[in-house]
C-alpha cells in the first residue's frame, strides 16, 4: 500500500488509565501459568526446577487450549493497550511447541510495556499459527478518530515464528500481520511466514502515522513499511520491502532495497553491519532455564540463526540473581559483587543508589521492560568498562531530583594511560547496550543532566531511545501541553555524550533535550541510523540560543577535535509548537575534515519552527512553508 510522506502531528495523548490485572490466572508455583485443557492430559514430564519470576510473567504451554491462551493474553493486552504512562509491566513467554491451528488460529495483540517471546533455542522452536499484532491507537472522539501509531512505544517481540493466519478477521485485517509501532519497540529473532508484515495499520481510520522502529535478526517475506517515518533493519532477510517516508536504513540485510537513487526512495543500505551483537535471550534447555548470550561479530550479513544455534555462550539461570521490584539495591549489588549476573523481572524498581556492574562479562537482562526509576538524584546504572558486559532490555526513568546520568559507562583506566589488564572492552568483545531505553518526564516529573554517558572505548549501542518526554501525565497546570512549565520542570541537558573511542551505535534515537541532543567527542565513532526531534517546548529564542550567539542547538554534534567519524542515515526534525518563530541554525554540526563522513542526511519541519541548514552551512532551509518536505544532503563533505 502506497502512503504519501505525511506531515507529522504532535504526539497528543489522553491521560493514561492505569490498568491493574487481577484475577488473571491461578498461580502454579510462582510465574503465572495457565493450566492445560482438561480434555488432553499431558504426558508426565520431569518437573523443571522451581523458578520464581513473579506474578507478571505468563508462561504458556502448547498443550493449553487456544481459547484459554487468547483469553489470558487478551486480559493483559486490554489492560496495557492505553496504559502508556502506567506501571504495568509484563512478559508473555511461549514454551517450545506449536500454538493455534489453521482453523483456530491464535491471534494476539501487544500493549504497552509488554514482552512477547519464545523460549526455544531457535525461533523455529515456537510456532504461532495466527498473528501477534499492534494496531493504531485512536485518541479522539471516544477512540474512533485520530488513529495513529506515533505513541505506540515500549513493546518487544522476539524468538519465535509467526505463521500468518487471519482466519476470522475482516478482509483488511487478513491482509497482513500488523506491527504499527514507534520508538522503543524491537522485533528480534522472529520469522514471519505465509503472509505480509505491515509496519503501519492501514485498516484503522487515519491519519495512520508511525514513527519507529527496529528489526534485527529476523526473516520476513514481504514487508510493507507504509507510513513509517524512519526505520532500521539490521542483519535480517526480507523477500521485498515497499515504501518509505523519510529515512529507511538497512545494514547487513539480505534482500535490502538498492539505495543508489537516494532520496527517492529514501533508502540507505550497508552491505554489512560493521559490528553487532545480538541481544541475550531467555530459553529452556530441556526442562531447565538458561540465557543464551550471543557473541560479538564484525562485518556480518543475514541472521545469526540461519545455520544453527546463534554463536555465543549459554549461562544457566542459576548463574543469575533473579531480582523483583522492591528488592534493595544493596542486595542486588551484593549479588553482582559475588560474580552473579542479574535478571530483572517485570516491574518498577525504585533506585536510590547506583546498581554497580563492575565485573567484565556481566549480563544484566530485563524482562517485560523492567524499569529503573531514579530516586534521590541517583544514577540508576553505573557500568564499569569490561569485555563482554551486556546490558539489555532495561528502561531507565529520571526521578524528580536531578541525576547526573541515568546510565554511565565508566572508563576502565580513568585516563591513566590505557587499559593494560585485558579486562576492558575491546573490538573483539565490546561492552554492549541492547534495547536500553531512557525517559525524562512522562509518568512523572524527571530531571537529568546527561541521560546516557559513555566514557569507555569499544562500546556497542544496539538500539536505544533516549527521550525527554514531549507529553505525559505529570498534571502541569497548563495540561499536557503546558510546555512553558514542561521546559522549566522536566529538565534534560543532553541525551547522549560519547567520550570513548571506537563506539558504534546501530539504531540511535535521541529526542527533545534542551541543548545538543547528542555530542560525540570520541574518535572513530560510527552511527547506523540516527533519529532526532529537537525539543518542542523552548519558550523563546533566548532559551534556544547558545552562549556564542548561535541560534539553537544541533541534534547531532561531532566535536571539532575529532578526525574520524561516520554516520549513515540521519534525520533531525523541528517542531517548535510553543513558539513557531524559533530558529535552529543546523540539524547536524561536524568538523569539515576528510575522515568525518556523513551519508544520507535530512531535516524536516513537522509543523512549526525553522532549521536553516542540514549539516553545518550545507542543505536547504525547512520551515512552515515546506512542512513535511525534507531537505536532504546525500553526502557530506
Amino acid at each position: 500500500m502506497t502512503s504519501p510522506p505525511p506531515a507529522r502531528t504532535t504526539r497528543a495523548t489522553r491521560r493514561a488509565v492505569a490498568g491493574v490485572v487481577t484475577g488473571l490466572l491461578a498461580l502454579t508455583g510462582t510465574a503465572a501459568q495457565l493450566a492445560p485443557a482438561s480434555a488432553a492430559p499431558a504426558k508426565p514430564k520431569p518437573p523443571a526446577p522451581s523458578l520464581d519470576l513473579g506474578s507478571k510473567v505468563l508462561v504458556l504451554d502448547p498443550s493449553m487450549a487456544t481459547a484459554d491462551i487468547k483469553a489470558a493474553v487478551d486480559t493483559i493486552s486490554n489492560a496495557q493497550t492505553d496504559d502508556e504512562m502506567g506501571t504495568g509491566r509484563w512478559s508473555i513467554l511461549f514454551k517450545p511447541g506449536t500454538y493455534g491451528t489453521a482453523t483456530e488460529p491464535l491471534q494476539l495483540k501487544v500493549g504497552y510495556n509488554t514482552e512477547v517471546a519464545g523460549l526455544g533455542a531457535s525461533p523455529d522452536d515456537v510456532h504461532v499459527i495466527g498473528k501477534i499484532e499492534v494496531y493504531n491507537r485512536c485518541l479522539d472522539d471516544g477512540g474512533t478518530s485520530n488513529c495513529i501509531a506515533l505513541n505506540n512505544f515500549w513493546r518487544t517481540l522476539s524468538n519465535l515464528t509467526i505463521d500468518v493466519n487471519g482466519t476470522g478477521q475482516d478482509g483488511c485485517r487478513q491482509s497482513a500481520n500488523f506491527w504499527a509501532v514507534s520508538q522503543a519497540v524491537s522485533m528480534r529473532r522472529v520469522a514471519v511466514k505465509g503472509g505480509n508484515l505491515s509496519l503501519m495499520d492501514y485498516c484503522t481510520a487515519g491519519p495512520q502515522y508511525a514513527s519507529g522502529g527496529f528489526i534485527a535478526d529476523t526473516s520476513a517475506e514481504t514487508v510493507i513499511n507504509g507510513s513509517q517515518q524512519q526505520w532500521l533493519t539490521r542483519n535480517s532477510t526480507v523477500g521485498s520491502w515497499s515504501n518509505g517516508v523519510w529515512n529507511q536504513v538497512f545494514a547487513g540485510v539480505e534482500g535490502a532495497p538498492d539505495d543508489s537513487a537516494f532520496p527517492n526512495p529514501p533508502y540507505t543500505t550497508l552491505e554489512k553491519t560493521p559490528v553487532s551483537r545480538e541481544k541475550p535471550y531467555l530459553f529452556m534447555d530441556g526442562t531447565r532455564w538458561a540465557v543464551r548470550v550471543p557473541s560479538a561479530q564484525t562485518d556480518t550479513r543475514g541472521r545469526s540463526w540461519a545455520n544453527g544455534l546463534t554463536p555465543g555462550k549459554t549461562l544457566p539461570l542459576s548463574a543469575f540473581h533473579v531480582a523483583k521490584p522492591g528488592e534493595s539495591v544493596k542486595d542486588i549489588n551484593k549479588a553482582l559483587a559475588k560474580g552473579q549476573h542479574l535478571l530483572l523481572t517485570p516491574g518498577i524498581y525504585d533506585v536510590d543508589r547506583s546498581i554497580e556492574v563492575k565485573r567484565p562479562g556481566t549480563v544484566v537482562l530485563g524482562m517485560g521492560h523492567a524499569t529503573l526509576t531514579a530516586q534521590k538524584g541517583a544514577t540508576p546504572l553505573e557500568v564499569a568498562d569490561g569485555a563482554g558486559t551486556v546490558i539489555a532490555g532495561v528502561t531507565i526513568d529520571a526521578g524528580t531530583k536531578l541525576s547526573r546520568n541515568l546510565l554511565h559507562v565508566d572508563d576502565h583506566d580513568k585516563g591513566k594511560g590505557g587499559d593494560r589488564s585485558g579486562r576492558g572492552s575491546s573490538a573483539q568483545d565490546p561492552l554492549t547496550l541492547s534495547d536500553v531505553y531512557f525517559r525524562v518526564g512522562g509518568p512523572h516529573i524527571g530531571k537529568v543532566k546527561v541521560a546516557l554517558q559513555i566514557d569507555a572505548d569499544h562500546v556497542l549501542v544496539d538500539h536505544t531511545w533516549v527521550w525527554r518526554a514531549d507529553h505525559g501525565v505529570e498534571d502541569f497546570s497548563g495540561g499536557f501541553l503546558g510546555d512553558d512549565e514542561r521546559w522549566a520542570v522536566n529538565t534534560g541537558t543532553n541525551g547522549l555524550i560519547v567520550n570513548g573511542d571506537d563506539v558504534t551505535a546501530t539504531g540511535l534515537f535521541v529526542e527533545h533535550f534542551q541543548q545538543h541532543n547528542t555530542i560525540w567527542n570520541g574518535e572513530r565513532g560510527r552511527t547506523v541510523l540516527y533519529q532526532n526531534e529537537l525539543p518542542y517546548d523552548p519558550p523563546t529564542q533566548a532559551d534556544w540560543t547558545q552562549r556564542d550567539g548561535t541560534l539553537g542547538y544541533a541534534g547531532y554534534v561531532v566535536s571539532p577535535k575529532v578526525r574520524t567519524h561516520e554516520l549513515w542515515g540521519g534525520g533531525s526534525y523541528v517542531y517548535n509548537r510553543n513558539n513557531a518563530s524559533i530558529v535552529t541554525e543546523h540539524g547536524f554540526q561536524v568538523p569539515t575534515t576528510p575522515g568525518v563522513r556523513l551519508h544520507h542526511l535530512l531535516t524536516v519541519n513537522l509543523g512549526a519552527g525553522t532549521t536553516r541548514h542540514v549539516v553545518n552551512d550545507v542543505g536547504s532551509q525547512v520551515d512552515d512553508s515546506n512542512t513535511g518536505t525534507p531537505a536532504y544532503v546525500s553526502e557530506y563533505p
